[in-house]
């Protein structure tokens, strides 16, 4: 029988209390380090069920360390933990296996030494890896653009178990939310996301395109759930968990009955009704962040033509007066590098996201 269930943070936390910090200080007494759980995974999210036990999930963290330490202790800190690790936390094999093309790793009963889920590395050298720059520098526009919020919401989430280095908590506040020009921009380009759809739900219907209709109506209901998070200063996590952030939102409860019936409507009258209504509640949420002067929540025809819509520029409009920043506020209405690319391909390597982004933000090195 597998184990009972216990989520990835507490696990990581029972491997790092019961058995790495031990070894550590058994071996390496007085070693300075920090130790935490962040970085790809739906257990940092706090989102991983006894599904995710199939793979890439077990006990693991990060243990960083300063870089002269790390050259002089890092392999032999790996070796001890792969021959000294106990076999199991929780009743969960510290053997992680790789298996496949794809660099999944499941947990296997260990044969000799552990191939463990510890990663010893350098907390500069790690959080460059994982965003594309050292946010223990100064932090300038471009780097957050060039972010995506999966990236970012990985960062700050998770758990630090120790941080004896005294670094990582200070980033992870400095990065936990957007600075307050950034926020007004990329809330400014999202509204803009919803100006450029919401009259296609009725156009599409109006010609007979049920299919395209609906195709729309669920893309902008991905759109008004993106802008719910970041109005509530959530990072929106990519598409596998976009739900799920969405339901732990107070406006969770008004907005989402309004757009799984836009969704699952078979008319476009129906749909673009269910939509009015969430635009309007969306529209109060953003007059009640104080953002901006208080915008008209109503929603009116689109020109002359008989479709329903919000004309959402005009929330960004009025957001973009209130930036202070005037490069920023100059920008191409295209926002952070997934507000405007939807590939997994492209937003995974953090040398493409930042080429792209820099493509959009000519000349914009210094911080916001």
């Amino acid at each position: 029988m597998p184990p009972a269930f216990v989520s990835g943070v507490e696990l990581s936390g029972r491997l790092y209390d019961e058995a790495v910090r031990p070894l550590l200080s058994q071996h390496f007494p007085g070693l300075t380090h920090t130790a935490a759980l962040i970085g790809p995974g739906s257990e940092v999210l706090g989102f991983d069920t006894a599904r995710s036990t199939d793979h890439d999930w077990g006990p693991r963290l990060q243990l960083f360390l300063r870089p002269d330490d790390l050259a002089e202790y890092g392999a032999r800190i790996s070796d001890i933990l792969a021959e000294r690790l106990p076999a199991s936390i929780a009743g969960y094999s510290t053997n992680l296996v790789p298996i496949g093309d794809h660099g999944t790793r499941h947990m296997r009963p260990a044969r000799g030494r552990i191939q463990h889920g510890v990663v010893v590395t350098d907390l500069g050298a790690w959080l460059t890896g994982h965003l594309g720059f050292d946010p223990q520098n100064e932090i300038t526009t471009l780097d957050w653009l060039a972010t995506s919020a999966q990236a970012l919401a990985e960062l700050t989430a998770g758990k630090v178990f120790h941080d004896g280095l005294a670094q990582l908590h200070p980033v992870r506040r400095e990065l936990a939310w957007y600075p307050d020009d950034v926020w007004r921009y990329m809330l400014a380009c999202q509204w803009q996301r919803i100006s450029q759809e919401e009259p296609f739900v009725g156009r599409c219907g109006d010609v007979g395109d049920e299919l395209g209709s609906a195709i729309i109506t669920a893309r902008l209901a991905r759109d008004l759930i993106r802008l719910c998070l970041l109005l509530n200063r959530v990072y929106p996590p990519y598409g596998k968990w976009l739900g799920r952030a969405f339901d732990r939102l107070p406006c969770a409860q008004r907005v989402a009955p309004l757009l799984a019936a836009a969704v699952a409507a078979t008319d476009w009258h129906e749909r673009e009704y269910h939509l009015a209504t969430a635009y309007e509640t969306v529209a109060v949420l953003h007059n009640e962040t104080g953002l901006t002067e208080p915008v008209d929540t109503r929603t009116r025809s689109f020109h002359n033509r008989p479709y329903e819509v919000l004309h959402a520029e005009r929330f960004t409009a009025a957001l973009i007066t209130t930036i202070h920043d005037p490069a920023l506020r100059d920008l191409p209405l295209t926002g952070a590098i997934d507000q405007f690319v939807d590939s997994t391909d492209a937003l995974g390597p953090r040398a493409l996201t930042r080429r792209l982004a820099q493509a959009l933000v000519p000349n914009r090195t210094e911080a916001p």
